[in-house]
Order: C-alpha cells, then sequence, then structure tokens
C-alpha cells in the first residue's frame, strides 16, 4: 500500500463515528440503497380541495443534493456514511415521496410532479433545508429533517402562504439500517403536516 493509499485509509477511520459499524469503505463493493416511505393513514373527515397540485424538486445545499446518506457531528459540518446510499438525490425522493403522500390524503384532485410541464392551480416550492444524522458525543444519531415550502398560486406566480416544519426520530441503534428507520419515520412525520398545511393554506 502507497504513503497516499495509507493516509486515505487512516482519514476514513478518523471520520468514522465511535462504535458505528458498517460506515467505513469494504473495498469497492456497491453501496446499500435505502428508500423511504411515503405518508399514510391521513385522519379521516379532513378538508377535501377541487384544485390541482405540481411539486416542484426541492431546493437544497449543494451537500444534500446527493444520494449519500449525510451525517454531522457539528453545525458546521457534513460528512457521509460509506457504502451506503438512498435509491435517487435526495430531493428527487423527497419531491417523490410528497406527491405520494398527498395522493395518499386521497384529499386533492390531482397532483403531479413540476418536472412533467402540467397546468394547475398551485405549485409547492419545498426547501430541504436538513436531512441529516445527527451526533451529539457517543451513541446512536438523531434524524433530523427541515423543510421550508411556500404555495404559489398559478398563472398570477404569487406567493400564497410559506410555513416551515422540523421533525426529529432518534435511532434505535448506531447502525445505518436502524438510522434509516429514523429517518423514515422523521420523514413521514414532515410530509403528513406538509400535506395538512397544504390543503388548508390555500383557503
Amino acid at each position: 500500500m502507497s504513503c497516499a493509499s495509507r493516509r486515505l485509509v487512516l482519514a476514513a477511520l478518523a471520520l468514522a463515528p465511535a462504535g458505528c459499524t458498517g460506515l467505513l469503505p469494504t473495498g469497492g463493493a456497491p453501496p446499500r440503497l435505502f428508500t423511504l416511505t411515503p405518508a399514510r393513514d391521513f385522519p379521516a373527515g379532513g378538508r377535501r380541495v377541487s384544485w390541482q397540485l405540481l411539486v416542484d424538486v426541492p431546493a437544497s445545499a449543494a451537500a444534500l443534493d446527493t444520494d449519500r446518506v449525510a451525517l454531522s457531528r457539528s453545525a458546521t459540518s457534513i460528512d457521509y456514511f460509506a457504502d451506503s446510499a438512498w435509491a435517487e438525490r435526495a430531493p428527487l425522493m423527497v419531491q417523490s415521496l410528497l406527491v405520494q403522500s398527498f395522493e395518499n390524503s386521497s384529499r386533492i384532485t390531482a397532483v403531479a410532479r413540476e418536472s412533467l410541464g402540467l397546468r394547475a392551480d398551485y405549485i409547492l416550492q419545498p426547501e430541504l433545508r436538513h436531512f441529516e444524522a445527527q451526533y451529539a458525543g457517543g451513541g446512536a444519531p438523531v434524524a433530523r429533517v427541515e423543510l421550508g415550502v411556500k404555495l404559489v398560486k398559478m398563472p398570477e406566480r404569487s406567493i400564497v402562504a410559506g410555513w416551515h416544519c422540523e421533525t426529529t426520530a432518534g435511532a434505535a441503534q448506531n447502525q445505518v439500517p436502524a438510522i434509516v428507520d429514523a429517518f423514515d419515520s422523521a420523514t413521514r412525520d414532515a410530509l403528513r403536516q406538509i400535506v395538512e398545511w397544504t390543503l388548508s393554506a390555500a383557503g
């Protein structure tokens, strides 16, 4: 092994959170792919709307615009779990989950991705502000999901309302599958809140 290669391995070891298995490279094996699930089981009797909605791809910082599963050990650092990845880039995954969550609510006439170029009454413009596993000391991390959303009236393109939600869920253990489960719980909570807010914000 060359000196440069040894330095890379030592750097990877230094970046791994203490006690967490499955976070280091395993020698070129393809990453395990993970996905999340949309919100379901909305309360019965919620408000139904007759308008149509397009969901835009969430804007995000470059550090989150990736298929890599992000982690943070301080307010100013972002790293990634090795050998693990989302099935698609995080903003695209969140967009798909939002569309599916609106569909699962059964309370809106039609909803689709904004990229399809369809006409609609409103566009939901999300911003993915946090989507990482946060470590604070030893032990398992907390999955943090924060989204800002703006509801835009078409064709005027006027902002009707804006809002943001932040959700967290603690991982049961310091293992990637358990951390993904925490992401799933926190994300579903955020999706449910956004659907409820959107359906009431248009008036």
